[in-house]
């Protein structure tokens, strides 16, 4: 019986664990950020919600409305930008209260020298969550991260960027259901300081 190569059983278990790492690491990517480098840091997630568009429709039994056309809503300094947004609200006390915004078509939010775009975007004002989903890109200066979904929690300013827009991985909340196909990947460039002298 053969004993099996001690340095070979170190690497390869060295490596599972590097490739684990990296996977669980770069998917949580954002998290590990500093709070200085956190997605839309400081944002006033209190703040009222103005908004504008070429056309809107309010549907006051299903306490909606639609708004589409070049819309834009304004949040503090945090745009949005979107051809079509239902807004979900509740009328209580007798003003309107802002749930939730659904938004489609050329999704992009920026906060001053950052932006995030995807094909769709959810803001849920209760939760105090943005969620991004396909083809996002996420722009802070000259530095670049792309994936298929993008979750801000603007209280924590925890984000989480998967390479699938269902987010499958079970680390990030997911059901592991995805409706993507498996092997979706987060890609980055980081611009990198000028070397002192």
């Amino acid at each position: 019986m053969t004993q099996p190569n001690t340095t070979t059983s170190l690497k390869a278990t060295a490596l599972r664990s590097l490739v684990g790492g990296f996977a669980l690491g770069s998917a949580a990517l954002l998290a590990l950020a500093p709070s200085s480098a956190q997605v839309f840091a400081g944002h006033n997630s209190d703040a009222p919600v103005n908004f504008a568009a070429d056309h809107g429709e309010l549907q006051g039994k299903a306490n909606r409305a639609v708004l589409a056309g070049n819309v834009v809503i304004t949040q503090g300094d945090m745009t949005l930008h979107a051809g079509r947004t239902t807004m979900a609200f509740t009328t209580e006390g007798g003003g309107f209260k802002i749930h939730r915004v659904d938004a489609v078509g050329g999704v992009r939010i920026t906060k001053g020298n950052q932006a995030a775009t995807g094909d769709v975007a959810i803001y849920d004002f209760d939760k105090r969550i943005i969620t991004l989903a396909g083809s996002v890109v996420l722009q802070r200066g000259s530095d670049r991260l792309s994936g298929g979904r993008l979750t801000i929690d603007l209280d924590s300013g925890l984000s989480t960027l998967d390479g699938r827009v269902g987010g499958g991985s079970p680390a990030l909340g997911g059901d592991g259901t995805a409706s993507t196909p498996r092997g979706g990947r987060i890609t980055g460039t980081f611009t990198v300081p000028k070397k002192s002298n």
